[in-house]
């Protein structure tokens, strides 16, 4: 834990980064805001500062290329009290390098099933995957998690010093009025997210359902889902206001993913007073547990749990989104850091 200070010089490396468009950076851009107006300085090295080439099968996600050397000269430049990787990218794996080298502590976020994407897109089985993420995350100090389910997972799979780390939601942004209309046949189910392989989105939009589907993103399979699934309205990318009236259009929205570490999208359709329908996977299961349906519903049938959730009560939905503020979130993350130091002085006293 970083001593009490006024403020601290904090670094964070992600691969991750504007202007990508995702979880992962909504969740960075939104911290850096609250740590800065808590009064820290904070740089965040993301891949807009390398040479990048695109990634093999995701062209929208830029790897920075042999990002070491001008990494370290910006750390050292930096002179940070604290070093967070977030990520385990070619930025990740060359700050972790750094660090190791040089006997400087510092913790890492686990964010992405990085092992189920890869099958997703290579068949490559998971197992390997972990085991190297596991040595990854195993150098740090500490290793930063959403969710309780997902801490337990990643406990059983030989992760140590986990640390929990929940989400916020921008609740003056996403609200329940104004909403869209989108002028389709109701109940409106919609999905919000980024659109590719391994969010599941397939397993929502061949649901036998009422009404009409709405999907609301970019990515990768959009051309093919439009081409194949013609009764979906798909309005592409929207943002800010657009984005938050699209959520309170809804009167379920259904989140697909099997693989998601939290899904920020739950949050904030439930900020718009959206219900939630979803898989009882980590996540929904976390965000969605004791509210006794009155917020959406958990099943392995995505179909019964998207009606189900018609019947959820809006306003509760919203009551539950207000727990989880952004803030909190970045007094927790300022709580799990750790000093630079600590490694040489872990190291001295060995």
């Amino acid at each position: 834990m970083l001593p009490p200070a006024p403020s601290h010089r904090i670094l964070i490396v992600s691969d991750a980064w504007q202007p990508q468009v995702n979880g992962v950076v909504r969740t960075l851009v939104t911290l850096t805001g609250e740590l800065r107006a808590m009064g820290h300085e904070v740089d965040v090295i993301g891949p807009n500062r390398f040479r990048t080439i695109p990634c093999p099968t995701y062209p929208d996600i830029a790897l920075s290329l042999l990002p070491g050397r001008r990494l370290r000269r910006m750390i050292e430049a930096f002179k940070p009290d604290a070093l967070h990787i977030a990520t385990e990218g070619p930025l990740g794996v060359a700050a972790r390098r750094w660090a190791k080298r040089t006997g400087f502590a510092f913790t890492t976020a686990f964010h992405t099933r990085f092992a189920e994407y890869v099958k997703a897109r290579t068949g490559i089985p998971v197992r390997p995957i972990y085991a190297w993420m596991r040595r990854f995350h195993g150098a740090g100090q500490g290793t930063m998690v959403a969710t309780e389910s997902l801490r337990d997972e990643l406990a059983g799979r030989g992760f140590r010093n986990i640390r929990s780390w929940s989400r916020g939601v921008d609740l003056d942004l996403f609200r329940p009025e104004p909403r869209e209309d989108f002028g389709l046949p109701r109940p409106i189910f919609l999905h919000i997210g980024r659109i590719a392989v391994e969010k599941n989105i397939a397993a929502f939009l061949d649901l036998d359902l009422p009404g009409s589907k709405v999907v609301v993103g970019g990515g990768p399979m959009l051309a093919k889902y439009q081409r194949d699934y013609p009764n979906v309205y798909f309005t592409g990318p929207k943002h800010g206001e657009a984005l938050a009236r699209a959520y309170a259009g809804g009167d379920v929205f259904v989140f697909p993913s099997l693989t998601d570490t939290f899904g920020l999208v739950i949050l904030e359709a439930l900020a718009c007073g959206t219900p939630v329908a979803a898989f009882p996977v980590t996540g929904p299961k976390d965000v969605l547990a004791d509210a006794d349906g009155l917020i959406g519903a958990v099943d392995t049938d995505l179909r019964a749990a998207a009606l189900a959730a018609l019947h959820a009560d809006r306003r509760a939905c919203r009551l539950h989104a207000e727990r989880y503020s952004w803030r909190a979130c970045a007094e927790t993350f300022l709580s799990h850091l750790v000093p630079l130091m600590a490694g040489h002085e872990a190291a001295s006293e060995d």
